[in-house]
């Protein structure tokens, strides 16, 4: 997911990492600054059109450097969330690095995440512009409930409960979407998929420079 344009930089926000405040946190998570970028999948590649497959080992070595890798990536992408199958991992975990409404930034990852059922005295749809890091150049406007809890697991396979409201929420249903095999692309319309995709096909190629760009400034 895409960071929301109204919201360029929120590294001097309050800032809840793993759904726990903190007083303050770097732009990167600690491990992340020396991993390695990984290029992000693109609509039409099969493996982000079908369910992936559940964490089933935890703690090990290779699921951190994932993490890790996942994060550089999201953040040299400018996004807000990113999930396993969009760095070619089939696997049901994403990471996330987004703000909500109240102006709170939210880091951490989750792993084999399931959202709530909402009643429906807690489902209130909004609709607001949404970007995904595999559609690379598109906004569209999606339909999305204003608050979402995820529950999952941890790296070490401990359990969370992450809470979300307002762009976070969106972020939350758009990240547990790619897992499930969905793109935002799929809520919308046909004519406003075709508009979606029309704008990929537009800006695509300035997007892929933008973000070799800044992998290239990487400090190393």
């Amino acid at each position: 997911m895409s960071v929301p344009q109204d919201q360029p930089g929120i590294t001097d926000r309050r800032v809840r990492v793993q759904g726990k405040p903190v007083d303050s946190y770097p732009a990167l998570p600690p491990g992340a600054e020396r991993a390695t970028v990984r290029r992000i999948t693109v609509v039409g590649e099969e493996i982000l059109h079908r369910p992936c497959q559940e964490v089933t080992e935890f703690g090990t070595p290779e699921l951190s450097a994932l993490i890790d890798d996942m994060f550089l990536t999201m953040h040299i992408a400018d996004g807000a969330g990113l999930a396993a199958n969009q760095v070619d991992v089939d696997l049901r975990l994403f990471v996330y690095d987004c703000p909500d409404d109240h102006g709170v930034r939210h880091v951490g990852h989750i792993i084999n995440p399931v959202l709530d059922e909402l009643d429906s005295a807690g489902r209130h749809l909004v609709d607001d512009s949404e970007g995904c890091l595999s559609v690379p150049g598109a906004v569209m406007d999606v339909p999305r409930t204003d608050h979402a809890v995820a529950r999952g697991f941890d790296k070490d396979g401990n359990p969370l409960v992450i809470e979300g409201t307002g762009y976070f929420a969106r972020c939350l249903q758009h990240e547990t979407d790619h897992l499930l095999g969905h793109l935002y692309l799929d809520r919308l319309s046909r004519r406003d998929r075709k508009d979606a995709l029309r704008q990929m096909a537009d800006r695509a190629e300035q997007v892929f420079a933008q973000r070799a760009a800044k992998a290239a400034g990487l400090n190393r």
